[in-house]
């Protein structure tokens, strides 16, 4: 039987909203090989200019990005969605080994499999140097952002 990755399509607006917050969780938690299992084996990307094929690749590419992107914080929100499809607004807060902050905004488009995993991820990124005082995204690093933190819209973002 294959794996399943519960809500599957097709999404509803609150089964998006679901499956856009079970990525988010995944992501913040900067365990690689967790986060890959939300893939189809033979998953496809687009990471900017980076192109990424399969869960090993995807884990290889992870571990090297929170290698650099240190104390990495990440909102996703709904833009929209369309049978197996969704399209995801985000930014996200690091900083680098220098102490030097950014905030990434960007754009994701996602296509899922009948059981529920990602084959098709395709992220448009754009980072800005923040200050730290600038930061807005605040929340214990051991866990995912708490119900109660503001979203991206709530932020102005």
């Amino acid at each position: 039987m294959s794996e399943q990755r519960p809500p599957l399509p097709p999404f509803t607006r609150e089964t998006a909203i679901q499956k856009i917050r079970a990525a988010e969780d995944g992501w913040n938690s900067c365990d690689p090989e967790r986060v890959s299992r939300a893939y189809t084996v033979d998953s496809h990307w687009r990471n900017r200019a980076e192109f990424v094929e399969g869960r090993e690749a995807i884990v290889a590419f992870l571990t090297r990005k929170w290698n650099k992107e240190l104390e990495y914080r990440l909102i996703k929100e709904l833009w929209a969605h369309d049978g197996n499809r969704i399209a995801v607004r985000f930014a996200y807060e690091h900083r680098d080994d220098s102490g030097n902050w950014y905030r990434a905004y960007g754009n994701e488009n996602w296509e899922f499999d009948e059981n529920g995993l990602m084959h098709t991820r395709y992220a448009s990124i754009n980072d800005m140097p923040i200050k730290e005082a600038d930061r807005k995204f605040f929340w214990d690093r051991s866990g995912p952002r708490p119900a109660d933190h503001p979203g991206l819209s709530e932020l102005g973002l």
